[in-house]
């Protein structure tokens, strides 16, 4: 039985949609970068924004500086506070809190904005640690991992990471944790995009993660 769940943020526990993309959409327009269409423009949540600027717009070293500096301005003062919680997911962290899972936070958004959503939402009433990316993007998907591992005292043989990118199913792999796929998310939007991620289940919905967390 998995009694450790560590949890991504953007597109697992929160839609963050609207805000990150009005402040994709107002750098690109502010500093004059290549226009792109709706879907590309999407494809921003989640990885890394400066790699996002750098492979989408064909921004070079200077430019995607400047456009990930415009960019967190915007968003961490204007938009990052239009989300909303997944339909389900706070009944979810009170029924696993109710069977005595621990609960914690991985994500690869950066931490400060990270936690100023997660506190704002109220998810730090369940979990602890709560842990995101360094300003610098130094720190992979694996190493937050490992890190609410360690502050958890947790084993990685009974902990998994619930997340809806390759991302995080990689980031679970390389940190020897179970991966519980999602498809309600950004990444993930069937079943069979989550092949090959050794997935312990598929969940259509927060509640149906719980259907996968019992004994091995």
């Amino acid at each position: 039985m998995y009694k450790n769940i560590l949890f991504d943020l953007d597109g697992t526990l929160l839609d963050t949609t609207e805000g990150i993309l009005i402040s994709i959409r107002y750098t690109i327009e502010k500093l004059g970068l290549k226009q792109l269409d709706e879907e590309t423009i999407k494809t921003f949540i989640g990885p890394p924004v400066q790699d996002s600027f750098r492979d989408k717009c064909g921004t070079d070293e200077k430019e995607t500086l400047e456009a990930t500096r415009v960019f967190r301005d915007h968003y961490s003062n204007e938009t990052l506070f239009m989300a909303r919680p997944y339909d389900g997911i706070f009944e979810l962290c009170e029924k696993l809190r109710e069977r005595g899972t621990k609960m914690a936070v991985a994500t690869y958004k950066r931490e400060d904005y990270a936690l100023k959503l997660l506190k704002h939402f109220g998810f730090d009433r369940w979990c602890d640690p709560m842990h995101g990316a360094d300003a610098d993007n130094v720190l992979k998907k694996d190493d937050i991992v490992r890190m609410c591992i360690s502050e958890m005292g947790a084993d990685a043989a009974e902990t998994a990471l619930v997340g809806d990118t390759r991302h995080d199913g990689l980031g679970a792999k390389k940190a020897g944790v179970g991966f519980i796929a999602v498809t309600y998310g950004f990444g993930f939007k069937k079943k069979e995009d989550a092949d090959g991620y050794d997935c312990v289940g598929v969940a259509e919905n927060p509640l149906e993660i719980l259907k996968f967390l019992v004994d091995k």
